[in-house]
């Protein structure tokens, strides 16, 4: 690839996502008060995207083939666990990632 082309992928991508970030601002004008929609959108958004991600993570899971689906279900265990007890979105994610990984790798061979 040549340096000119190069660059100019890189303008491009950087263009992209700085009118992706600014877009918002530059539609919603000079308003100070948050549309209604958005402060919806802002609060039932989350528990959709949690739970198109539950369905997606569990979509393979087959129930009668070894291991019959004991390290997602472990997994999923954990994370509810941990949220549970540290109220912490990351932390939940990242342990129960953690989690389903050893056990795959390691008691599931």
């Amino acid at each position: 690839m040549t340096d000119t082309r190069a660059i100019a992928l890189i303008a491009a991508a950087a263009i992209v996502t700085a009118l992706i970030r600014f877009l918002p601002f530059l539609l919603l004008g000079g308003r100070r008060k948050t549309p209604e929609y958005i402060t919806y959108l802002g609060k039932v958004l989350p528990y959709a995207i949690m739970g198109m991600l539950v369905v997606y993570c569990l979509r393979g899971v087959t129930p009668l083939v070894w291991p019959h689906g004991l390290p997602e279900l472990l997994a999923v265990a954990a994370v509810a666990g941990l949220h549970l007890w540290r109220r912490n979105t990351l932390l939940s994610i990242a342990g129960g990632t953690v989690c389903y990984m050893v056990l795959i790798q390691f008691i599931f061979k």
